[in-house]
Formats: structure tokens, sequence, C-alpha cells
């Protein structure tokens, strides 16, 4: 049977499977199914159910809309779930047996994913309120009538819009009694995370609301539920998130780090003993990043789960991200880090039962785009237990992402993949896309990315690396890129190019494309402007002026200075030196620039800026831009312009090979 390769198009036949949750008795798992709707061009995310014991799976909500986050009550006889089917993500509740669901929250500004109390009567969650405002008081946004006055840096944020004088605020819900109460009220948002055993503590994370914006940092919290009391866990130095108690209440578990190597360090775990109230760093002297770090742009709504505590109270499980994939491992109390599953592939989704440690993982492949598989973690025998994209792959050639490494000029070892055309002729020569992944501190990975297999299908090879900067390669590589945006990170990129060359026979040496989005998008200006090796490039929400970035992204003011070492102020000579612009005159190579013009992380002025001063030379450029899309619009943004945006890509390397 002949095959066919992997289209644009076919994103509206592949489903993601994401957020697995197992029942408190282990017996059976909820997650997320997602697909988009041909006809109406629109996500749909419904709940399935898959019972351990029979191996049967069973859909558990209906639907056209977007049920996500599914929740067990810990007595196992309710799930509560946010769903979109009134308007707003609203808390809704339905029986573990089954049956009609109940909408639970009729929260103005909507709610966020339910936390259940241990006595599984109440729900923690958040909603958005303004200051002083309640539940009852609260009114719809009108934002958009009014005059708008900011007094403060963070007027903006990517995917959540303009300051909207809306902050999140925690909320328990009665489950029985239908009653709400709100615990917080202060110019900061509260993310809320767990509940002690006891059922009379919670614990959250939020900031300053006085130095949010010039002191950056997110802090630890519990609360006595009763008082209202606080205890502040950590110590205003850091970014730190998932607090959650050890099963016997002793231990207060959280990841996170001091930013020591401000955005570029890596988190950690640590161990808070309300006893004697003392923090100890569990993985201290360990180079490893705690958590998923990978990028692709296929799995809607995943979740990291964070810290997963065993009943004993003596360990947990928990992702980690090395070299190109993510793993699992068990961590004790003592600080002991033992490997449970490692091996060449993205899990992006885990859920434990933590008397039997038995779960449910969500694996990814360069190849997969992703299952639930059953894993008994002190075995490792494995069972996949989704099958959502058998039937449409059957008929498709998915190509493979190779693993290869290479020297960089300075000695370090650079690893990343290439991906041969979909129908290679060892006869013929073929051109190589160099992709360019964003952050810069997260990593490409051994997952499914569409864009990659689309262009793979074209008859293109596809060449992706992890630079220095990348994470999963230890807190010196990740760290080895700032201040040097566009020095040895780019050599490292040209070295893969090199290696590509010297190593496939079948590579056209003169027929090379470059590409990236976000930071990959920076690298991808600095590369037209700074060698014409390549024939046609295309250029993703991009930077290209650090000196206008600085005041126009959302993350601008502290992110240049983190990454690039210096404010408009005082270093504007060493802002300019860094960006693509400086070097727009020595454009030769047809450049694409796309981006969301509602983009507030890298906004469209950044390639407005770029794609003027190109046609002011008269350079061949085309600007396109995506209306009402963000910074995500290739990963989650509306399905017809996450295809539009994957079709224009590949229109452009198709006109100049």
């Amino acid at each position: 049977m002949n095959q066919t390769g992997i289209t644009a198009r076919d994103l509206f036949h592949l489903k993601s499977v994401t957020d697995p949750k197992l029942s408190p008795d282990g017996s059976m798992a909820v997650y997320v199914q997602t697909r988009i709707d041909e006809k109406t061009e629109k996500y749909i995310s419904n709940l399935y159910m898959f019972s351990l014991i029979t191996n049967e799976t069973k859909q558990w909500t209906f639907g056209d809309n977007r049920d996500t986050s599914p929740a067990w009550s810990p007595d196992g006889k309710h799930i509560a779930f946010l769903s979109d089917r009134s308007g707003k993500k609203q808390v809704h509740i339905m029986g573990s047996i089954g049956g009609e669901a109940r909408q639970l929250t009729h929260f103005t500004n909507g709610a966020t994913t339910p936390i259940w109390s241990p006595c599984s009567t109440k729900l923690l969650l958040s909603t958005a309120l303004k200051k002083g405002e309640t539940l009852d008081t609260a009114e719809e946004n009108e934002w958009s009538k009014e005059i708008h006055r900011y007094d403060r840096i963070k007027y903006k944020w990517d995917g959540r819009g303009y300051f909207d004088h809306l902050y999140h605020q925690l909320v328990i819900v009665d489950v029985l009694k239908n009653e709400s109460v709100v615990l917080t009220d202060n110019g900061v948002d509260h993310l809320p995370n767990a509940w002690s055993p006891d059922g009379l503590h919670i614990a959250f994370v939020c900031g300053d609301a006085d130095k949010s914006d010039d002191e950056l940092f997110s802090d630890i919290f519990t609360m006595e539920v009763e008082t209202k009391s606080l205890r502040k866990v950590t110590n205003s130095t850091g970014f730190y998130k998932d607090p959650k108690w050890s099963p016997n209440g002793e231990y207060l578990s959280y990841i996170g780090h001091d930013k020591e190597f401000a955005g570029a360090t890596l988190s950690k775990i640590w161990l808070y003993t309300f006893f004697d109230q003392t923090t100890q760093c569990l993985t201290d002297g360990w180079d490893v990043e705690i958590g998923d770090s990978a990028i692709g742009d296929f799995q809607i709504g995943a979740v990291d789960p964070g810290i997963l505590w065993t009943n004993d109270s003596q360990g947990f499980y928990f992702l980690i991200s090395d070299y190109g994939n993510t793993g699992v491992y068990y961590g004790s109390i003592e600080g002991a880090m033992y490997p449970s599953i490692l091996d060449a592939q993205h899990i992006y989704g885990l859920t434990i039962d933590p008397e039997s440690h038995r779960a449910v993982v969500a694996i990814s492949t360069s190849v997969h785009p992703g299952d639930l598989f059953t894993y008994n973690l002190t075995n490792g025998d494995k069972e996949q237990i989704s099958f959502v994209n058998e039937d449409f792959l059957k008929d498709k050639h998915v190509s493979l992402a190779e693993p290869i490494s290479f020297p960089a000029a300075d000695g370090l070892t650079i690893h990343g993949w290439i991906i041969k055309p979909a129908r290679l002729d060892e006869n013929q020569k073929y051109p190589l896309i160099l992709e360019i992944h964003g952050g810069p501190h997260m990593m490409y990975a051994n997952t499914y990315v569409h864009e990659f297999q689309t262009l793979a299908n074209e008859g293109y090879a596809v060449l992706f690396t992890n630079p220095r900067g990348s994470k999963g390669y230890g807190q010196d590589f990740v760290n080895a890129c700032r201040g040097d945006y566009g020095g040895m990170d780019y050599s490292d990129l040209m070295a893969g190019v090199d290696y590509a060359l010297a190593t496939y026979d079948f590579i056209n040496a003169e027929d090379l494309g470059v590409s990236g989005g976000s930071y990959g998008g920076f690298m991808t200006n600095w590369i037209v402007g700074h060698t014409n090796r390549f024939k046609a490039a295309v250029t993703q929400r991009c930077i290209s002026n650090w000196l206008s970035f600085y005041g126009v992204s959302d993350i601008g003011y502290y992110f240049t200075e983190w990454e690039i070492g210096g404010d408009i102020v005082h270093s504007a000579e060493k802002l300019w030196h860094h960006s693509p612009l400086k070097y727009v005159g020595n454009v030769e190579t047809p450049l694409l620039l796309l981006h969301g013009e509602r983009d507030y992380r890298c906004p469209v002025e950044q390639s407005e800026q770029f794609f003027v001063a190109l046609k002011r030379q008269n350079k061949e450029a085309v600007l396109v831009t995506f209306p009402d899309e963000t910074h995500e619009v290739s990963r989650s943004g509306s399905p017809k312009m996450r295809l539009g945006h994957i079709e224009e890509i590949k229109g452009w390397f198709n006109k100049y090979f």
C-alpha cells in the first residue's frame, strides 16, 4: 500500500489526548480528547473514561464545546471539570457512574481548574474579580468602552490582553449547599493549588501587589480556611509553584528556583517541614530541569502534573527534561532521585495511583502524535490504552526524527535531530530547512511536530537542534546564551547545518531554508542579516529590535535586562548591537514574516519594523498577520489560523525550492 505523508490540513483529522486522571481506587482513568470540527473550524474537547479492569473506553461528556480539567472527588463518586458550554469556563460536576452534568459555578468572569477538598464536599478554585468586588457585585467587563489609564509597568499580558483591573481571587465552593466564599481580595493574582489532608488549610501561589512590577517573584502561601490566617513559606527571592502536602500532612513540596541565573535558572524541588518550619532543596546539585520543557505544536491542553506524592509520604513522582526527552523520576524525602521512565519520548501527562505505584502516562514521539499508556512504575510494564489516531495514521507516512550530535566551535556537544524527506530517493538532492525553537530556555524534543511533518511531506529535510540556551543539558548550558544572543548560539546553529551537509549526501547545499518562532524568530532575523547561505527564510512572531521590545512586550523590560544584559536607559548601545534590525541592510534572503496581531509577548511591530526596513531597500519580503491571534498562534491558535500559518510556511519555501 502506498502511504501518503502528513499534510497541513491533517490537523483537522488528528485527535489529541491529554490530562489523564486516575480515580482514587485506581480502577478508572478520565482524560480529555480534543478534535477540530472541520465544518465550524472549532476545537471540541470531551471527557473519556477508561476502565483498567475491563479495558473499555467510553465517552463521558458530549456536545460541541470544550470540556477540560477533570478532577476526581477523593471518595470517587464525582468528577468536577471545566466547560464553556454556557459561554464562559465554569465548573460542572457529574457522577462517576455517568449521568447529566450539573453546572456548579455561575461566576461572571468564569472559573479556573477545581481542586477537591479531602472530604469531597468542597472545591477550591479562583475567579477574576475587580478589587472590592464580590461574586454578587461582579459585572460583565466593559473595558473596551472605557478610557484606558495605566500606572504600572505590567499593563498587558499575552493571551489575556490589556489590564482590565481583574485579579484572580481564591474561592471555595460548597458542592452540597451550592454556596461560594471568596477568601482573598487584593490587587494580585492567586493560583490555587492544594488542600491539606485534614481539610483545614489550602496552599496557593501569588506575588506582592505592591512589588509586582519591580521585584519579580512568586511565593508559596498556606491559609487556614476558617480564619484566613496566612503562612508565607518562601521568601520572595524567586519563582515557585505547585505546593502540595504530603499525605501525612508533615511536609509541603514545591517546585521553583531563586533566580540565580534569572529566567535561565533550572527549577528544583523543595521540601518544607511544618514541625520545625525548615526548608530543604531536595535536588540541590542535581543538574536536571524539573518539569516538561519540550516544545511542540500539537498536544492541546497538556498539563504538567508537578509533584505526585505516594501514600506513604516517603516520596513522590515527577517529570524531568533531559537531552531532548521528558521522563519520570521518583524522589524520596531524603533527596534520593531514581529514574522510573527514561526513554526517547515526550511524556506530556502523568497520573499515579499513590498506593500501587501504577500510572497512566501520555506519550508522544516524533512519529506518534500522542496516546495514553498504563505503566507499572515499579517494574516498567507498559500497555497502550488509547488509539485515537490509529485508523487515520495507518494510511499515512510519518517521518522519523533521527537524533544527531555534533561539536560546537568551542568544543561543546550540541544535540538535535534530522527528519528526512517523506519519499527519500538516495539518488536525488533535497532542500534542508533549519528550524529554531523559542524560549530560548526550552527544548526541542522527541515529540510529534505537525509543521515538521508537513515540510517533510513536501520533500524537505528538516534539521532542528538544541543550541546553547536550551534546557535539558544542565545549568551551565541553559545559561550560556545570556548576554550573547547572536554569538555562540548562532555559531551552534551554523555548526548543525555544516554537520548535516557533511553527513547526509541527499541534502543540496545550495537549497537551504531557515525558520523559527519567538527567540527562533529573533535568530532567523539575525541569521539572514549575517549570512546569505540560506535561499529563503520564514520568521515567526519575531524580535527585531530590543530597544522597542523593551517597552512594548509584556515581559520586555525584565526579559531584556535578564537575557541581553542591559536596559534602555544605560545600555541602549548594547541592545542595538544585539538587534537584527541593525543589520537589516545586509539581508539578501527572501523573508516571510508571520505574526499574530494580538501578540503581546513579541508584538507585531517587531515584524513591521523589519518588514518596512526591508521593503524600503526593495528587498524581497512579505508580511502576513493573523487577526485576533496571540503569541500562541501556531500552537493553540484558532484552527483556521493554525492551518493558515503552516500553509504560509510551506508555500514560501515551495516558492524558492
